[in-house]
């Protein structure tokens, strides 16, 4: 065996591991919440940056103003979730930096001082962090649905502010009835990978 991993975790995170279509009505709490980013907050990226933002839906009224943003196959699913977390990029993130990159916290203003360069980080390494979380909902036992059909404009304007770009809206809760579509294939090692 190559993997550390164990193969029954191994199943969970990834092999067996699907997109849910559809949920239980079992309740995803915030303690489930707070484990899974407590969990995948170690996850790397640049310059320790951790750009991403999770807003988490909760109430019938904001789930209904979600739903709205969403592409027409995608909003029974959404609307019916347990939990949906709106995934974003901080694009102010540099602020924190001198907290998070205690040893170099000039990096703030040397590398990240321009708005251009800000959004283009925080996109790239909020994206890697919202892969990590996706794994991290899994690790909870739970299926996690991610979607990016929808108005993403509208989502912006309707959630969040000028400074946060919506990434992608992830359902989250227990599979229900009929959740998984038929399993894709996917690319072979030597389809991928080369040597040089």
């Amino acid at each position: 065996m190559s993997l550390a991993l164990d193969s029954a975790a191994q199943d969970l995170l990834f092999r067996e591991a699907r997109t849910a279509n559809t949920f239980t009505d079992e309740p995803v709490t915030d303690e489930q919440v707070q484990a899974i980013y407590d969990l995948v907050k170690y996850g790397p990226t640049a310059f320790n940056q951790t750009p991403l933002r999770i807003t988490l839906v909760r109430s019938p009224e904001a789930r209904e103003r979600l739903v709205k943003h969403m592409a027409e196959g995608n909003q029974p699913k959404t609307a019916t979730a347990p939990l949906v977390a709106i995934l974003s990029a901080d694009n102010e993130f540099h602020e924190e930096l001198p907290a998070l990159l205690p040893h170099f916290p000039q990096a703030k203003d040397v590398f990240f001082s321009e708005r251009p360069v800000r959004e283009q980080s925080a996109v790239l390494n909020a994206a890697l962090q919202a892969a990590y979380f996706i794994v991290g909902v899994r690790a909870a036992g739970l299926a996690a649905g991610p979607m990016t059909g929808l108005d993403f404009a509208g989502l912006q304007k309707e959630f969040l502010d000028a400074d946060h770009t919506p990434l992608m809206v992830v359902n989250i809760g227990k599979p229900g009835e009929d959740a998984w579509f038929p399993r894709s294939p996917r690319l072979a090692y030597d389809d991928v990978v080369t040597t040089v």
